[in-house]
């Protein structure tokens, strides 16, 4: 194994993208070319090194991010390779959360596509450092200078073109370094060698017209470049590469460079530009976290200072049990010591530390700060859960996740199954945040949730092939949810007297309709006379499980602030459970008291067809409830729709658009918002669901 190298020359970046970018492939030719493999695996023939599941070798797709590290040029780089159809969406989430880079992928014929603009989203709002690579260049249609115009439009960022293409389609060969100005032409098929060569002579005038507008993009963020850009001086590659390096990391701007990874070509100059412009661990600011008395504190990548560590993946893993994956953002740790999970209040043992390739994992003694691992050991952590020394404890902001839209009903077949089924989901829930589960109380049927009907295809492929459970399977439903239309304050008191100490416990709540969007918010605005602070956390316990089940038909409430305003204690008789016990109550009797209304999961659809079809296409999108956003032309003689429409018009939706287009069309939809139900809906399906005339 090499040594730990410093954290100058350490850089931990991921790749994300439009499903069928390009991401995995070119993960493959990254490792194939730093030497970490000999062999290059397809996707397309389930040889992938890093789709290591056998649903991903079955399906050609990335279902579960994979983390493996590689040594470039005397730079260890961590890689994630993250997921590209929405449905896996929280695999991203919770890497651009531990990563310092990112490369966004981008098919030079599809452009940026609607998962593009999810992924580039979710690093702006983790304010993640991006390069682009604009792949594919091989293929029919291919447009480098569409892709940098759309970059501009749709996603508003900052695109500064580091090279551009050699040839089109089946003629590109090569790309042009527009800051050494120097032509990388491929000669051979494994792509191994290229010839760093003088610009083609057909070239060298739009080589100069781009060169000059990057520099002009370097002059608007750095007054040295600019100086010297209006005295007609031309900078040297270092200022540039400074600059470049200056831009990406602020996210002032981003560096695009060119490929195409299947055939081969433009993997090692992204390689060099990942090292040049991503940030290094040094580079990025320290992490914020609240220490015990709810202070804000700071840790700086420092391997001398207190260890400080967040829990960012959770797995089952046949040979070690329950792997931990955890960034380090300051220490270190060793093996066999001892850290505090500080939100579950819990120490535990580091068992062994391991540095993963895939599913394949090597054995090291220490993990230090900077760096990306997975821990044997630690029993109850679960993802997004901050790991310190007990003596210097500091809790991170946890990774949030989306609610699950689509549910399925599953159903054990024989007694040995229920209990092979009730593991398998403890264990599947606890590996995916974005997976639920919960007993229909008027069936007994355990209903499992996730972000669509690929995620839930995929667990209960799982369940029967890694857990052996044999059950009986539902057809998806939608997973509707509950809400409040104006403000109602309730109170409840809960009071039990038995022999020796009772059970005292009053909480007066306020629930508040929130703006779409808003996830529930809980408070304490009541006086420490009415609730001492010691219950604080049960009211809030309380309050927050009584939202799980509305006063309608039982779905979750959401868009919901519950704050409890008042309330009364007894000096002898008051728990913790009482407390719990009277905020819960409270919400409940609020809700049923409350003008309650019922929501439903509301798509971004995104359909791509002859344009032709446009009329019957827009038309069946109207009968589904649907509203389009924007038509504009799409490639070779196509058109592109973008909709919003509710996930419970969708379901067959896909046979549906082939018998429009004759086979043409194709889309895809990712989760948008929760919009209220039209009345005459919302009481149909109250009606089927409850039983009940409304």
């Amino acid at each position: 194994m090499k040594e730990q190298l410093s954290l100058e020359k350490t850089r931990n970046i991921g790749l994300a993208a439009h499903i069928d970018a390009g991401k995995t492939t070119t993960t493959e030719r990254i490792l194939f070319y730093s030497g970490k493999i000999h062999r290059m695996g397809e996707v397309d023939d389930g040889a992938a090194t890093m789709d290591w599941m056998i649903q991903e070798k079955e399906r050609g797709i990335t279902i579960t991010s994979a983390v493996t590290a590689c040594y470039w040029k005397g730079f260890s780089i961590n890689i994630i390779d993250t997921p590209g159809h929405v449905d896996f969406t929280v695999e991203v989430e919770r890497s651009m959360r531990v990563l310092d880079g990112l490369v966004v992928i981008f098919c030079a014929v599809g452009c940026v596509q609607p998962q593009s603009e999810t992924v580039w989203r979710q690093a702006e709002r983790y304010k993640v450092p991006r390069m682009a690579f604009v792949n594919k260049m091989d293929r029919v249609g291919a447009d480098f200078y569409r892709v940098i115009d759309r970059m501009k439009t749709v996603l508003e960022a900052n695109p500064v073109p580091i090279q551009i293409p050699v040839g089109e389609e089946a003629g590109f060969r090569g790309m042009i370094d527009l800051v050494k100005m120097k032509a990388y032409i491929y000669t051979e098929e494994l792509g191994k060698v290229y010839d760093e060569t003088d610009i083609p002579a057909d070239l060298k005038e739009k080589a100069e017209k781009y060169r000059k507008k990057m520099i002009e993009s370097l002059a608007e963020i750095d007054d040295a470049i600019l100086e010297k850009y209006v005295a007609g001086r031309e900078p040297d590659i270092k200022e540039i590469n400074d600059v470049l390096h200056k831009g990406t990391i602020s996210c002032k701007i981003v560096p695009v460079l060119c490929g195409s990874a299947l055939k081969n070509k433009g993997v090692q100059p992204l390689l060099d530009a990942v090292l040049e412009y991503l940030p290094s661990p040094l580079e990025t600011p320290p992490v914020t976290g609240e220490d015990l008395k709810g202070n804000n504190v700071t840790r700086t990548a420092d391997p001398e200072g207190p260890f400080t560590a967040l829990v960012f993946k959770v797995m089952s893993d046949p040979f070690v049990e329950r792997l931990s994956y955890i960034r380090v953002y300051s220490g270190s740790v060793k093996v066999g010591k001892t850290v505090y999970n500080v939100r579950q209040k819990k120490r535990e043992r580091i068992g062994r530390i391991l540095r993963m390739h895939a599913d394949h994992r090597q054995e090291i003694e220490h993990i230090q700060a900077g760096d990306l691992g997975a821990v044997v050991g630690l029993r109850s952590a679960v993802t997004g859960d901050t790991l310190t020394d007990e003596a210097h404890q500091i809790l991170l902001e946890p990774i949030s996740f989306p609610e699950p839209v689509i549910s399925v009903a599953v159903e054990a077949k024989t007694r040995a199954d229920q209990d092979k089924l009730n593991q398998a989901i403890l264990r599947i829930a606890d590996e995916d945040p974005s997976f639920h589960s919960r007993v229909d109380e008027e069936t007994g049927q355990i209903l499992i949730s996730g972000m669509g009907e690929l995620h839930l295809e995929i667990i209960v492929d799982r369940l029967q092939r890694e857990f052996g459970v044999h059950a009986n399977v539902g057809k998806p439903m939608v997973a509707y949810k509950e809400s409040i239309k104006e403000p109602v304050v309730s109170e409840a008191k809960f009071d039990r007297q038995a022999e020796g100490r009772g059970q005292f416990g009053h909480v007066k709540v306020n629930l508040l309709p929130l703006p779409d969007g808003q996830p529930n918010s809980f408070k304490i605005a009541a006086d420490e006379n009415a609730i001492p602070k010691i219950f604080h956390q049960a009211v809030l316990e309380g309050m927050r499980e009584a939202l799980d089940a509305g006063a309608l038909a039982g779905y979750p409430v959401i868009g919901v602030e519950a704050a409890a305003i008042g309330g009364s204690f007894h000096e002898v008789d008051s728990t913790e459970l009482s407390f719990r016990i009277a905020s819960s109550m409270a919400v409940t009797e609020a809700l049923r008291n409350a003008e309650n209304i019922l929501k439903e999961p509301v798509m971004d659809v995104e359909v791509v067809i002859p344009e032709y079809n446009m009329g019957e296409v827009i038309g069946d999108i109207n009968a589904r409830r649907g509203k389009i956003e924007k038509m504009e032309p799409g490639v070779g003689g196509t058109g592109v729709i973008s909709a919003n429409v509710p996930l419970s018009e969708m379901f067959g939706y896909s046979t549906d658009l082939r018998s429009l287009t004759q086979g043409r069309g194709t889309y895809t939809m990712e989760f948008s918002r929760y919009e209220e139900i039209p009345k005459n809906i919302g009481k149909n399906i109250l009606n089927r669901v409850t039983g009940r005339t409304y």
